[in-house]
């Protein structure tokens, strides 16, 4: 994709040198470090459970994931686009692939970041003499980073459909709690066709795919494959409506 590392880099830096980042960083370590140290002492000292509440395992993370990638996301095709830069970035010589993809990737290296706070939490506990199941840390990690990167690029469908900010944030964030929603849906018509229903729930459920399989250790490529195949699909949507709009330039 002509101009990805550009336009990566380019993001990146703009979200480094912009407050927002580093408040919802600052924010999410104050966040994370409550959450791990009340799940410490709920699980009586249980090093495992705690940190599996902080990457999936319970509503904490969840409350982040709906929250944070639509925060990061919501300024980045909205507001260029009623700046007038998206016009300007839209004639260079880069392709629609390469601004969708690099403001993805830019948004998913932040969340990163801000995710390895918890193996920090776990190294300082080994430090002190109570090594975790790396393993699981290490999946649960890579599992937080795959459910950021899919709604990052949700985040980004809303960003490239409205010119307000706002907007962009309060209907990414409506989007991806109806998507970790989804499995309820399915439950309230399991009673009409109860095989595909359940065939499907199992397909469509991101909480399911994280945790049947990051959180607890394992590392299925099935699961992997579900979530680099939805974050595709959503790209594919965000780049779609940004070709529309080079049209319109």
């Amino acid at each position: 994709m002509r101009g990805l590392v550009t336009i990566y880099r380019r993001e990146l830096a703009g979200l480094f040198f912009a407050p927002l980042a580093w408040i919802l960083f600052c924010l999410t370590l104050f966040y994370n470090a409550f959450v791990f140290l009340l799940a410490l002492k709920q699980y009586g000292g249980h090093v495992n459970l705690a940190l599996e509440v902080t990457l999936g395992g319970g509503w904490p993370f969840w409350v982040l994931a709906a929250f944070l990638p639509a925060a990061l996301t919501m300024r980045m095709i909205s507001e260029e686009s009623r700046s007038g830069m998206l016009e300007f970035l839209l004639t260079a010589p880069v392709s629609d692939a390469a601004v969708v993809v690099g403001k993805a990737l830019a948004a998913t290296t932040v969340l990163a970041l801000i995710w390895l706070s918890v193996p920090l939490y776990a190294l300082l506990l080994h430090v002190l003499g109570t090594p975790p199941d790396w393993g699981q840390v290490l999946t649960g990690f890579v599992g937080a980073v795959l459910v950021s990167a899919l709604f990052s690029a949700l985040g980004l469908v809303w960003s490239a459909l409205t010119g307000t900010p706002l907007l962009a944030l309060l209907l990414a964030v409506i989007a991806n709690v109806g998507v970790l929603l989804l499995p309820l849906a399915g439950e309230l018509l399991r009673g009409l066709a109860p095989g595909p229903v359940d065939w499907a729930t199992t397909r469509i459920s991101v909480i399911d795919n994280l945790q049947s399989s990051f959180v607890t250790g394992a590392f299925d490529t099935a699961h992997v494959v579900f979530f680099v195949a939805w974050t595709g699909v959503f790209l594919f949507a965000a780049i779609r409506i940004v070709e529309a709009r080079r049209w319109s330039v």
